[in-house]
């Protein structure tokens, strides 16, 4: 019955959770201003280990810090019981904190303090818990004292040394040495097992020592124990029996360990036997874990790190030898310490709100869950309507402000315990924003962006954006709004930009703030880098063209296969380029241009490829020698990123032209085994170019000398030819053969020849030369010519029958009869009689024409009479041919003769011509001479070839009007005139001409010219000015003003040089210039009282006579002063002309009579 209760119960708490709704958590941010006025319970955030071992030499220090607004307050317990800190004066707790420091200056022992500590930290809300700390002093013990007796051991017998080390806290760290601190050397025979015992699977008699030393290291005290040394005894026989493997850690069968969760797993076998054993591990029923296992001490140890409740099982080590093996299997049992599913947190809800705290955790076995709020079991502490406990959960209904508390959740089992401290906090605060006002956020068009709007409030606020203050909030379509506040607008576009407002309303009030977007133009790269290959030493250039918005500034990098590019004084940079000059092979590479502003970046790249010559081919070997061939094998070289198209194969010979290579053949690029076809009795040697699209390379290493066997030649000579160079002999001639062509030494040629057409024998003869001569010959005979080339190997082939003469000499005919017909103004038709072809004495040529312009039928034309050749070929019983090119109207004289190959025959006789009249050629110039406002004025000369008597000329003229074709106007004009004036309509028409020059025959070559557009317009402009009637007024003032001027220095010159100066005559002769008061100079006061050309002022200021004193100039003989220091009487002009030529001066000249002139 009670039973069916329980289950009732359980359905109808099970519904009401299913109808109940839980407020989300609310997260307090980390804003100081928040932290500073928000009301919160305690917190540890720093604490000691739970297993604490403390050095007994220091002060001790046991660490316990919490937060919390008010600042809590920090209690202790000590194993259970109220800590008591003011009644012990070695213990102080230090100021705002919980840690408490144990001092030992003045005395104590640390061992009096060992216990379990607790942390309390308190204040108005709440009690939160640190762990239980299990303080412990470390502890390094002496070795007990005691005597060992020397261990006696049969030679291939185990041999266990034991450590025993003291127990410390923590254990030390154990390791063997003998007695000069050296580590006793482990291998798979001797090593140490992990309880600090040294086994030996068999005793060899190097083993005996008297120093196997155990040594222990305690890691807090910083110090060595170490244990009496063994002797080790080896008892040796002749024959060391061998013995199977017997296990000497762990004994018998089977065994087994338990390990805790994450910890780590060690498992031993350490066999004993003869040979030694090998150790294996294996998984019962499943493999080893690979990544997780670690085999150590020379396979004896398994190792397992963070071992977990898979890796439990039936672990089996196996030791073998040459006699047997033996196994042994472990049983492994993974239990594990509480460890947390769900740790409880902190929880802050707003009043009337509801929430849960969770506490679930595992362990082997299953951990025992316990609540404590404040420090004490819930159990005990007041009844709270608004709280449930459910095993591991708290459900808390309608919180109300005052219900704050810390509670603890304690899951623990036998292996262990865990301990958490969340608080629940009941809180109520009007909205707030808590970023920044009026932000300003860039984004680039297109791209997401999110405008944060970071707010809180308890209970939680109501978030709404606005855009421009206007409309209904943003939600939905591109807008997303965020639990956290924050606005997401998946794709930014330009109409996107203004102003964003972020509402926050909740029940206690409404917080806003505003975000100013801009969508700014992406940075992109419009024209990138293309990849490209370049020469070594050319000069490659990327593009990196950029668009960006002109309000960011961005900034473009270069890179060099994603390494930073150095610029300097080779590689250089432009706005939207990187130029690499002389481009070398460390210069390969991926270049990239990378464009960045504050929001965006862009990058391209681009590969260089750097491409050089080949390398040289090298290695080149010669194989299947034959008499004209071999075969030529050589290894390529390099290619420098640009394929081998082909192999040049050059040879040098060390007979004819000793170190001079030449060209044998050429190759496709992937060969690179060849047969060189090669000429007989020559010496080679042999080397390689490679080519790619670049060049050449360097050419190979020459290969060994090879050298083919003579043979008789294979050639003939070329080009033979038989040919007089007298009239009585002929000269045979041929072009040697080439030295490759020889075949062998002693090289010569045999030579035939014997006249056609008559029955003789051949002539012949042998020479080494390349030529020669048969005399006594008859003038210009055919002769039969052969030849063929000999060595000491033999007699190549004979060539051809080839025809030669022997020499010619002069004709002794001229051609008759030679006379014209069909003459015209430029062509005449030429007739005459042929000679004897015997007469020609030679190879017939042709009939050479000599012709010349005697005069013109022109008068007073006068002409060049130079000679002119044409030759006629014809072989005809009555020859004829055409001269042309002749100039009409003109008187020709012509003679001709016969030619051979060397000689001309004797002249005919001389015939006159004469040519009839043809059209005149172009006049010798023809321009526009002169333009003046409403007029052209035309000027041409003659023509220098007439060709006839002119009867005139004709002149054609229309407007230029475009495209439009305008009936051209014709003017006949007489021949003795050259010029013509055209009266123009429109001072901006221009005309087109054509002028041609007229005989009876008709019109000659048209001399054709435009009038130039206002090109003489500045001339134009000049001669109007003439005109005008200001121009003319300004001349006539201008005239009027020199005619007064003239009239005025005639009228002062007629006064005869006088000067009156008794006005000035007070005035003292001073030779410093007079100024007026405003500083200008007084021209009449200084010409007044300035000294004469030729005198000189003394210190004194008195005047000096000269030779030209002004004594000369007075009408008296002599020249006083009164005492005033003025003349007596007036200046006049001497009129002693002969003084005044002395005097090299005249009237005119003098400086007072220029002064007259002027006044």
């Amino acid at each position: 019955m009670l039973g069916q209760s329980i289950h009732v119960v359980l359905a109808l708490m099970s519904s009401l959770l299913l109808l109940w709704h839980e407020a989300t958590p609310i997260e307090v941010p980390q804003d100081p201003k928040i932290q500073q006025e928000l009301k919160q319970p305690p917190t540890i955030v720093s604490q000691s280990a739970k297993d604490y071992i403390v050095d007994p030499r220091d002060n001790i220090y046991i660490e316990c810090e919490a937060k919390g607004n008010p600042l809590p307050t920090f209690s202790w317990r000590r194993n259970g019981k109220f800590f008591n800190i003011g009644k012990d004066p070695r213990v102080s707790m230090r100021k705002r904190s919980g840690t408490l420091e144990i001092s030992f200056r003045s005395g104590g022992r640390p061992e009096d303090y060992e216990g379990e500590y607790q942390c309390f930290a308190s204040n108005d809300l709440g009690v939160a818990l640190s762990n239980k700390i299990l303080l412990r002093v470390s502890k390094a013990p002496l070795w007990p004292k005691e005597v060992l007796k020397p261990v006696v051991v049969s030679e291939g017998s185990p041999l266990v040394l034991p450590c025993n080390p003291p127990p410390g806290l923590p254990p030390p760290f154990i390791f063997w040495m003998n007695s000069v601190m050296t580590p006793i050397p482990q291998d798979k025979r001797v090593s140490m097992g992990l309880n600090g015992d040294l086994y030996f699977s068999n005793v060899v008699t190097q083993d005996a020592h008297t120093d196997y030393t155990c040594n222990a290291r305690f890691l807090f005290t910083h110090t060595i124990q170490q244990k009496n040394p063994f002797t080790l005894k080896v008892q040796t026989s002749r024959k060391v029996a061998q013995s199977t493997p017997t296990f000497l850690s762990p004994s018998g069968g089977e065994s087994s360990k338990m390990v805790l969760r994450d910890e780590q797993l060690l498992l031993e076998c350490i066999a004993a036997g003869l040979p030694t054993p090998t150790i294996k591990w294996f998984k019962k029923g499943r493999e080893l874990p690979s990544q997780k296992v670690k085999f150590e001490n020379y396979n004896k140890t398994l190792k397992i790190i963070h071992i977990s409740e898979e890796d439990a099982g039936e672990y089996v080590c196996m030791a073998n030898n040459q006699l047997g093996s033996i196994r042994h299997s472990i049983f492994v049992q993974v239990k594990a310490a509480p460890y947390w599913l769900d740790k409880p947190t902190d929880l802050v809800l707003a009043p009337d709100e509801n929430g849960r705290l969770v506490c679930r955790a595992n362990g082997n076995p299953k951990p025992n869950i316990q609540w404590l709020v404040n420090g004490e079991p819930i159990d005990s502490s007041p009844i709270n309507p608004n709280r449930q406990v459910l095993g591991d959960t708290i459900i808390f209904r309608s919180v109300q402000m005052g219900s704050s508390a810390v509670y603890q959740c304690n899951a623990s089992n036998e292996h262990g315990y865990l301990l958490a401290n969340a608080f629940v906090s009941v809180l109520d605060m009007p909205p707030r924003m808590l970023g920044p006002k009026n932000r300003l956020i860039k984004v680039i068009e297109n791209n997401r962006t999110f405008l944060d709007c970071p707010f809180f409030g308890s209970p939680l606020p109501e978030l709404r954006w606005f855009k421009n203050g206007q409309g209904s909030g943003l939600d939905g379509g591109q807008y997303r709004v965020y639990i956290n506040g924050t606005l997401e607008i998946k794709r930014a576009r330009p109409e996107d930009e203004g102003t964003y407002t972020c509402v926050a309303n909740s029940i206690l009030g409404k917080a806003e703030n505003q975000v100013r977007l801009e969508v700014k133009e992406p940075t992109r790269i419009v024209r990138a880098p293309e990849h490209q290959s370049a020469i070594r030493s050319s000069t490659s250039r990327f593009d990196c063209k950029v668009k960006s918005d002109p309000s960011l500034p961005i900034t473009v990098t270069w890179t060099k296969d994603d390494k930073p590019l150095t610029l300097g004084w080779r590689l250089k940079k432009d706005e939207e380029s990187l130029i690499i000059p002389s481009v070398k092979d460390s210069d390969q590479g991926m270049y990239t241009c990378t464009v960045k502003s504050d929001l965006d970046q862009d990058s391209a790249s681009a590969r260089l490829i750097v491409l050089g010559h080949p390398d040289p081919p090298m290695d080149l070997d010669l194989s299947d020698p034959a008499a004209r061939s071999v075969r030529l094998t050589w290894i390529p070289g390099n290619d420098n990123r640009s394929p081998i198209t082909e192999f040049l194969v050059q040879f040098e010979e060390d007979h004819w032209e000793p170190g001079r290579w030449q060209n044998l053949s050429t190759y496709p690029g992937h060969l690179n085994s060849v047969i060189l076809q090669l000429a007989p009795f020559v010496n080679y040697q042999f080397r390689v170019i490679a080519i790619n699209s670049v060049g050449q390379s360097p050419p190979s290493r020459p290969s060994p000398r090879y050298k083919t066997s003579g043979a008789a030649p294979d050639a003939i000579p070329r080009d033979l030819r038989g040919w007089g160079s007298k009239k009585d002999n002929m000269e045979i001639t041929w072009e040697p053969l080439l030295d490759l062509e020889r075949n062998g030494p002693n090289l010569h040629y045999n030579v035939w020849w014997r006249r056609k057409d008559v029955e003789e024998d051949w002539s012949n003869v042998t020479t080494v030369g390349s030529k020669h001569v048969v005399y006594n010959t008859e003038i210009y005979v055919p002769y039969e010519i052969k030849i063929q080339a000999r060595n000491e190997f033999g007699t190549g082939p004979e060539s051809n029958m080839v025809i030669g003469y022997s020499g010619e000499d002069k004709p002794t005919e001229a051609p008759t009869d030679l006379r014209v017909s069909k003459v015209n103004s430029t062509k005449v038709n030429i007739h005459w009689k042929p000679v004897d072809p015997n007469s020609v004495q030679g190879e017939f040529k042709e009939y050479r024409l000599y012709y010349w312009r005697d005069s013109s039928l022109v008068t007073n034309l006068m002409v060049s009479k130079q000679k002119k050749t044409k030759g006629f070929y014809s072989t005809m019983s009555e020859p004829s041919g055409i001269l042309t090119d002749l100039v009409p109207y003109s008187k020709y004289k012509m003679f001709m003769v016969v030619a051979n190959s060397h000689f001309e025959g004797p002249p005919s006789s001389t015939v006159e011509f004469t040519t009839k009249e043809g059209v005149p050629d172009a006049p010798r110039f023809f321009k526009i001479n002169r333009r003046s406002f409403d007029s052209i004025y035309l000027e041409w000369d003659k023509p220098l070839e007439p060709n006839g008597i002119l009867i005139g000329y004709q002149l054609k003229y229309h407007p230029v009007n475009g495209s439009r074709v305008v009936q051209p106007q014709l003017e006949t004009l007489l021949p003795n005139v050259t010029d013509f004036t055209l009266r123009l309509p429109d001072r901006s028409t221009r005309y087109k001409f054509y002028l041609s020059a007229l005989t009876q025959v008709g019109a000659g070559e048209v001399y054709a010219e435009e009038s130039p557009l206002f090109a003489n317009e500045a001339y134009i402009d000049q001669v109007d000015i003439a005109t005008q009637g200001w121009f003319i007024g300004l001349m006539c003032a201008i005239a009027l003003i020199i005619l007064i001027l003239l009239i005025v220095c005639f009228i002062k010159r007629s006064r005869g040089g006088k000067y009156p100066v008794r006005d000035k005559k007070d005035l003292p002769l001073d030779p410093v210039d007079h100024k007026d008061q405003d500083g200008s100079f007084d021209y009449h006061s200084d010409e007044d009282n300035k000294p004469l050309q030729g005198s000189q002022t003394s210190l004194d200021g008195n005047v000096k006579e000269s030779d030209d004193s002004l004594v000369d100039y007075g009408e008296g003989g002599d020249g006083q002063f009164n005492e005033d220091g003025s003349f007596i009487g007036q200046y006049t002009v001497k009129k002693d002309k002969d003084e005044t030529e002395g005097n090299e001066s005249s009237e005119a000249t003098s400086p007072v009579n220029a002064i007259y002139s002027l006044a």
